[in-house]
């Protein structure tokens, strides 16, 4: 069992308002959702961009996603994967190493994460601002068609998606199909011909999708240009201040909250609060409240 559920649950339905508006419209949309970390509709209002690819990454394709995803994340722009092996969970360290936001979505229910070894992945995607999603609740099991439904709504989350590395028949292709038919653009990493780990975007870009050879062809297909794309955000110098940077974009100001939540001693919370205020990265508010710079 996960320790994830030391963390609060929420539940959204396609009936009630709370489900996101990007995920309403799609072919088959989820009837239910459920997250833990920042509320969705927060994250949603950035700019966003799935970045999806093999299992069996190469060392090309390991260089390439981490440096989108961490380029893309330093300039406010939100994450989201599916926290598969490989290039998934690649998009989001890199995101949390930039000191950016990133979302999960999940094949099956929160407290069975999958893979079990990226449980301790999960648990800082929440603790530094994130989100977890799925459409499968508690005690529910997790088959081999729930990877596939995952992908539809890693597409639907995501205004782009970048397949950053695929073979022929990568699964990943079925994110890229289910972007089309929800409207998305489809971005793909160009790979060497003699790659087969990248016969897959090779093949997406002769059918049309748009070559990415720099952080700024993503912008682009966002409409965004590099002065407009959201402002960078801070990167703690320690695991403790990155943790309290966190729990501040989720919107948690006051200082007695942020020690608790943080679960940090009284002394490693003053020091990280401070070294976060000497480096400019957080402001005070007064009466205790704070807020990131």
């Amino acid at each position: 069992m996960s320790t994830l559920f030391t963390f609060k649950v929420n539940k959204l339905t396609l009936q009630a308002d709370g489900m996101p508006e990007a995920l309403r419209y799609i072919a088959t949309p989820p009837q239910e959702l459920y997250t833990v970390g920042a509320p969705l509709d927060e994250l949603l209002a950035r700019p966003r961009v799935a970045i999806v690819g093999s299992r069996k990454v190469s060392p090309y394709g390991r260089e390439v996603t981490v440096r989108l995803a961490r380029e893309l994340a330093e300039r406010g722009i939100v994450i989201i994967s599916g926290l598969a092996l490989g290039v998934d969970a690649l998009a989001h360290q890199a995101a949390l190493d930039a000191g950016g936001l990133t979302i999960a979505v999940l094949p099956g229910p929160l407290e069975r994460i999958y893979p079990a070894s990226h449980a301790r992945l999960a648990r800082q995607i929440v603790e530094r601002g994130g989100a977890l999603v799925t459409e499968y609740p508690a005690g529910t099991d997790t088959f081999r068609w729930n990877f596939i439904a995952r992908n539809r709504l890693v597409s639907g989350l995501s205004q782009a998606v970048l397949i950053t590395e695929a073979a022929e028949k990568s699964g990943s292709l079925h994110t890229a199909r289910f972007a089309l038919e929800q409207g998305r653009d489809v971005l793909a990493v160009p790979g060497s011909i003699f790659s087969p780990t990248s016969a897959g975007t090779n093949n997406l870009i002769k059918m049309g999708a748009a070559p990415v050879t720099s952080y700024t062809d993503v912008l682009h297909a966002l409409g965004l240009e590099e002065q407009a794309a959201a402002a960078r955000q801070p990167h703690g110098g320690t695991p403790e201040e990155q943790l309290l940077l966190g729990l501040l974009a989720r919107g948690i100001r006051d200082g007695g909250t942020l020690q608790l939540e943080s679960k940090l001693d009284i002394t490693q919370f003053n020091q990280s609060l401070t070294m976060l205020e000497l480096t400019g990265k957080i402001r005070s508010l007064g009466a205790g409240q704070w807020t990131i710079n």
